[in-house]
């Protein structure tokens, strides 16, 4: 019997992986629900190709437009709409896995919802772990839902520690730490001055992964790694501290983990999202994703080094963030996507970006995040807080 999939965040890079590697297994996998914010045809033109019951539009104007769209055509697709929409479609009786791939804060209710529901969540929306990690993973838990992460070097990490890691106190004594690479974005290298004259059209362009414009911005200040550092501790139930970054520019090995015994289990692979898409949902088994194998004498050569915290303080900001607890890392995350947001329209310059994550983490008081009430509202608290220090900026 095919299993029902609700892709969130259909039009952007992962959602289309997503899809890719769906029509590869008509027979094993059915599209329930596909969902975007605000673009219209691209969402259409996927109903056409995939067939889902519903479509979701976030933005109310949008979805009276596909409604329109999906009048004149033979689709059967319903169209919904608003943040409630994606609750409904992450969570209806009939889904079996949910793809989170909504950027951003936007993705945190949905993907709590089909966490609340018991389905397979498919997380590559990093700031639902990063903003309530906590409340997440008892939601997980309480609900016996299955939690498979897609980021890249997550899945990666995965596939690397022993099965049963989390639950096991022997399997977790045979682990040393996690090595979380990254790619050192477009400006490996670059000193602080460099950094200051960045334009918008240089940091979006990553040098070896296609990806939107907000989660560029971010691998390129390396704030995209810190937010994988929260996102790694949640996941497999480890301090900070256990957690080393490497610079890996060819982004070749995924992650590795080192054991006592002086082994290092590493993920390689050819720097496409869908190997570890295919992975999650298939997971214990594999498919095939699309991908082709990676080739050991085209990439003869494998570099890694430290990253450079002086110049690119966000790791040692999520650090921080973490370890503090509470809101502090939803403040983080929040301040994070209100700056990259301003860089983008060009309002403040690139180093700005991490200046201004630093004043609110300083500026914003921490609470316990015990309830998704006083997370959104710390969220909302920093996002003025920053927008408040833009305007005076500008």
């Amino acid at each position: 019997m095919s299993q029902m999939i609700t892709v969130l965040g259909a039009t952007g890079s992962i959602g289309k992986s997503t899809l890719d590697v769906l029509a590869r297994h008509t027979d094993d996998y059915q599209v329930f629900a596909l969902t975007a914010n605000t673009q219209v045809d691209a969402l259409l033109q996927q109903c056409i190709e995939h067939r889902p019951q519903y479509a979701v539009m976030v933005d109310e104007k949008c979805a009276v437009q596909l409604r329109a769209k999906i009048a004149l055509s033979d689709l059967t697709t319903e169209v919904l709409s608003g943040v409630d929409a994606l609750c409904q479609v992450s969570s209806a009786s009939e889904v079996d896995q949910v793809m989170a791939a909504i950027v951003g804060a936007a993705g945190l209710l949905p993907t709590l919802s089909a966490a609340r529901a018991g389905k397979r969540v498919l997380l590559a929306n990093k700031e639902a772990l990063v903003m309530s990690g906590q409340l997440f993973m008892e939601a997980i838990k309480d609900n016996n839902a299955l939690l498979l992460p897609i980021d890249s070097e997550h899945n990666a990490i995965f596939q690397s520690l022993p099965v049963n890691f989390k639950d096991d106190p022997i399997a977790r004594k045979q682990v040393r730490n996690i090595l979380l690479t990254a790619s050192g974005g477009p400006f490996r290298g670059w000193t602080h001055e460099q950094l200051q004259r960045v334009t918008p059209a240089q940091a979006v362009k990553h040098p070896n992964w296609s990806m939107g414009q907000k989660i560029s911005v971010d691998s390129a200040s390396l704030m995209n790694k810190g937010l994988e550092l929260i996102e790694a501790c949640w996941l497999f139930d480890v301090k900070a501290k256990q957690i080393e970054v490497l610079v890996h520019p060819e982004s070749i090995v995924h992650s590795m983990v080192q054991y006592v015994d002086g082994s290092v289990l590493a993920q390689m692979g050819n720097p496409d999202m869908r190997t570890p898409i295919a992975y999650g949902l298939a997971w214990p088994n594999r498919i095939e994703s699309g991908v082709a194998s990676l080739d050991f004498l085209t990439h003869s050569q494998l570099n890694f080094e430290p990253p450079n915290h002086d110049v690119f303080p966000a790791l040692n900001l999520s650090r921080q963030a973490f370890d503090a607890g509470g809101t502090a890392a939803a403040i983080l995350n929040a301040a994070n996507e209100v700056a990259v947001a301003a860089f983008l329209r060009e309002q403040i310059p690139f180093t700005a970006i991490t200046d201004l994550v630093d004043a609110a983490l300083n500026g914003c008081e921490f609470e316990t995040a015990d309830n998704i009430e006083v997370i959104l509202a710390a969220d909302s608290s920093a996002r003025r807080f920053v927008q408040e220090k833009i305007t005076a900026w500008t």
